[in-house]
């Protein structure tokens, strides 16, 4: 996979410096199936699985973030996808279980093919929401929502770039059970899935 840094945003008072990282992970159908708790998946719903990587991936938004002496990964994808899924679970649970899933995957296998020890941590730990990233994230249009430590985005990860550690270091640890030693599975929380989280 090719991965080019190229500068696209930097802000006047040198607070962040911002560079693209044009990934383009490849759909891992057995990984997938693993996440989903799947043991097969047919023919119509795998070519729909594969339609959609291929037209989400030229969506997919990665950056990496120097705000002060921390850096600073993230992914996320377009408004769009998260109107798409909720049209789908509208018309199927099960087609919208899916493509959701498939949506959180993409993330997740971007953050994993710049940071692996994700895959084997089992999870991408939440930063604290500075104010230099909150500002970094806002201009590329990935805002927190109001008063709050999670993303505005549903299918976005923001976390510590290079790879700083697991749920103990991870700012959502007390609102999330695989950080409370709760979870039967190991599996990654994703920033907008939080328990107990209202929709804004």
């Amino acid at each position: 996979m090719s991965v080019q840094g190229d500068r696209v945003s930097e802000a006047s008072s040198k607070a962040f410096d911002i560079r693209q990282h044009e990934l383009r992970p490849y759909f891992d159908m057995e990984a997938f199936m693993s996440m989903s708790k799947e043991t097969r998946l047919g023919g119509a719903v795998l070519e729909r699985l594969v339609d959609l990587w291929g037209q989400w991936l030229p969506q997919l938004r990665v950056c990496e973030i120097a705000a002060g002496k921390i850096s600073y990964l993230a992914v996320w994808l377009p408004e769009e996808v998260e109107t798409l899924v909720d049209e789908s679970w509208a018309k199927s649970a099960s087609d919208g279980f899916m493509i959701n899933n498939l949506a959180q995957f993409m993330c997740m296998m971007a953050v994993q093919e710049l940071l692996p020890q994700v895959e084997d941590a089992g999870c991408a730990p939440s930063p604290r929401p500075t104010e230099a990233l909150r500002e970094a994230l806002g201009s590329l249009g990935l805002e927190y929502r109001e008063e709050s430590s999670t993303l505005a985005r549903r299918y976005a990860v923001v976390t510590h770039y290079p790879f700083k550690g697991g749920c103990e270091i991870c700012h959502l640890q007390s609102q999330c059970p695989k950080g409370q030693g709760q979870a039967e599975d190991a599996s990654v929380l994703l920033p907008g899935y939080e328990p107990g989280k209202e929709e804004a």
